[in-house]
């Protein structure tokens, strides 16, 4: 316990929010390539699973934008054996993806406690298992490392399958963390990324293969002191029967998974659903107690000469074979009498004899035998699958159950031409054999798969465009528009509009913000204050005003404007400085003189000068009275009238 707490008070990461967002609380568990927390997504209150990126990935360009590409893909899969993502970040270099936590353990650690398993028990954990790469496969995706450790078991039984698309992402970008991943899943990787890194659905087959093999066994088909060696003993050399592990797994069982994990992928089933319904077909004889089924170890037994010859392999079992043997089409039962590699030693002829009415009674009786396993493994036991396509599942149950057959839900999925609720396909398909008392996998369907467009105004354009691979729609046209309010990156208008259903694959048209336009300013330096506000705030602008003297700019003009030139945005403000005329003078006291004499002086002042007479006027040419009065401050240039007796 100390140490767990220590290492959690180390970790650099725990008590740290990512993106703003995702709290870390604890770490879970560390791979070859990244490590697990347990976090809180602060935003939407619920509790996550933070697969964070080790240092350095981050670094490479070419991983990141591969690393996005992939975790989107594998959010558009929407299967109830797959881990969920939820979102993918990179907060400061530290690359993340945000992923539906799931309380339990591993796959690994049920091997490791429990195995080796029963054949029904290892098939029940793999059918969920497949079912989660059935939903990749058809979706075009490889899972590219499967194994134990990305196989999660929950609190509650549910199998999830985690981490599609991450393998592809780190072998692709050419980090060196590849050789890390090469060293952690070594013992499940199909022959054909060894030898030129090249994997399609059938490389996943492979690996859930031996999946199958450790679960039945406890142990590895293959070892070795050094990854090199487990990795050319994928190359050149067969996964052997189980049984020779432990001799109580029927024939069919060897089988299936030696079919599995041919080292010619063209021998493999084509992808996990092809897969899938021979696992089926082997638990179907399992639940009948059937210690052996020839026609079904038959159907899944890989032709030894067809390895040989189609894919250049030897592996020994049929050296010392007679040569006519070894160009002729020979299926080989996998456990009725195992090849050991030794050749066969050769028998002296027998001398020929007649046997006579015995010998002829023996034929017969061989092909009474014969003839009455061939009607009970090949006829008897078969009926062929009714055509329930169409029909609710409730009718379809009946109708299967009037020829003795069982129906379960196997899947739902969406369909143009059936309708919501009703059956689009069963496994096996209308016509095709099934043994009688079997049971037929429903497809139901969910009706046409459409999507509504999400809120998306408001949003940054990149969060918008992560918010539609969820629901599988694509990013349209893009086009940029000013705008007042909205702040630049953030999207303004989409088409279609919020809550429009649509079809999977249609595109989302944006229109994104380049933030507030641009104005530019004019100078009205010198010119009207009238104009100048005027024309500012048809523009736009809110205007500032302010006063002084100045004896060079006439009053009311533009004395200076902050700014006067470059561009603002609407609302931002122009301040004007507005011209009061030159600075006022004191106008000269000139009562009591004479009317000559004042004007001489308030004209010397720079002042103007009007004589009115007073009303009751004397003669004496005398100023009584002068407006503005002496020790008053006036304009220079401005009239002083005097009034005079």
């Amino acid at each position: 316990m100390t140490d767990d707490v220590d290492m959690q008070v180390s970790d650099r990461l725990v008590g740290r929010v990512l993106d703003g967002r995702y709290r870390v609380d604890a770490r879970v568990a560390k791979g070859g390539m990244a490590t697990v927390y347990r976090a809180l997504d602060t935003r939407l209150d619920r509790t996550v699973a933070l697969k964070v990126m080790h240092d350095g990935l981050g670094d490479d360009a070419q991983f990141a934008r591969r690393f996005v590409a992939e975790a989107r893909a594998a959010a558009r899969l929407s299967n109830p054996n797959v881990v969920a993502v939820f979102d993918q970040g990179d907060d400061d270099g530290t690359l993340f993806l945000a992923m539906e936590y799931v309380p339990g353990r591993t796959l690994r650690d049920v091997i490791r406690e429990q195995a080796p398993l029963s054949p029904a028990r290892a098939l029940d954990l793999l059918t969920p298992i497949l079912s989660a790469l059935s939903a990749a496969h058809d979706a075009g995706i490889v899972h590219r490392d499967i194994k134990p450790e990305n196989v999660l078991i929950s609190d509650k039984g549910a199998v999830k399958v985690a981490d599609f698309g991450l393998a592809r992402a780190v072998s692709a970008s050419g980090n060196t963390a590849t050789q890390g991943l090469l060293m952690g899943t070594v013992s499940y990787l199909a022959p054909e990324l060894v030898t030129d890194g090249s994997a399609d659905a059938r490389s996943d087959v492979y690996s859930a293969g031996i999946v199958l093999y450790e679960m039945l066994t406890g142990n590895k088909p293959h070892s070795g002191d050094t990854p090199i060696q487990v990795a050319y003993a994928h190359v050149h050399a067969d996964v052997p029967p189980p049984s020779l592990e432990q001799p109580s797994i029927p024939p069919y069982v060897d089988a299936l998974v030696q079919r599995a994990t041919a080292r010619d992928r063209d021998l493999r089933p084509t992808d996990a659903r092809v897969f899938s319904r021979q696992v089926h077909r082997v638990r179907s004889a399992l639940d009948e107690g059937l210690p052996d089924d020839p026609e079904l170890t038959g159907d899944l037994t890989v032709p030894i000469h067809q390895i040989r010859q189609d894919s250049g392999y030897d592996d020994g079992y049929t050296r010392g074979e007679p040569e006519t043997l070894r160009h002729d089409t020979i299926v080989v039962p996998v456990n009725q009498g195992r090849p050991t590699g030794a050749p066969a030693k050769p028998q002296p002829p027998e001398r020929r004899r007649s046997r006579g009415p015995l010998a002829l009674i023996l034929i017969l009786a061989a092909a009474i035998g014969i003839g009455t396993a061939a009607w009970y493994y090949g006829i008897h036991r078969y009926t062929s699958t009714p055509n329930l396509v169409s029909m609710a599942p409730a009718a379809a149950a009946a109708e299967a159950e009037k020829a003795g057959l069982r129906t379960s839900l196997d899947n739902q999925d969406y369909s143009e031409d059936v309708r919501l609720g009703e059956v689009m396909r069963t496994d096996p398909a209308a016509g095709d054999r099934i043994r009688k008392n079997g049971d037929i996998g429903l497809t139901v369907s969910k009706g046409p798969e459409r999507y509504r467009v999400p809120q998306l105004v408001g949003l940054q354009l990149d969060a918008a465009q992560q918010a539609l691979s969820p629901i599988k729609l694509v990013t349209g046209q893009i086009s940029e528009v000013y705008s007042e309010t909205v702040p630049q990156g953030r999207v303004i208008a989409i088409s279609p509009k919020f809550n429009t259903v649509v079809k999977p694959g249609a595109a989302v048209n944006f229109a994104v913000s380049k933030g507030k336009r641009p104005i530019a300013v004019p100078d009205w330096t010198g010119k009207s204050y009238h104009d100048a506000s005027k024309a500012l705030r048809k523009l736009g602008f809110t205007v500032g005003r302010s006063t002084q003297y100045d004896e060079k700019v006439a009053e009311g003009n533009v004395i200076s404007q902050t700014p006067n030139s470059g561009t603002l945005f609407a609302k931002d403000k122009v301040s004007l400085v507005v011209s009061l005329g030159p600075p006022l003078v004191d106008v000269p006291d000139v009562k009591r003189k004479s009317t000559a004499d004042a004007q001489k002086l308030l004209t010397d002042a720079g002042f103007k000068v009007t004589v009115q007479k007073a009303p009751f006027n004397l003669g004496l040419n005398i100023v009584a009275a002068q407006s503005p009065s002496a020790g008053k401050k006036a304009q220079p240039g401005s009239t002083v009238i005097i009034t005079v007796l």
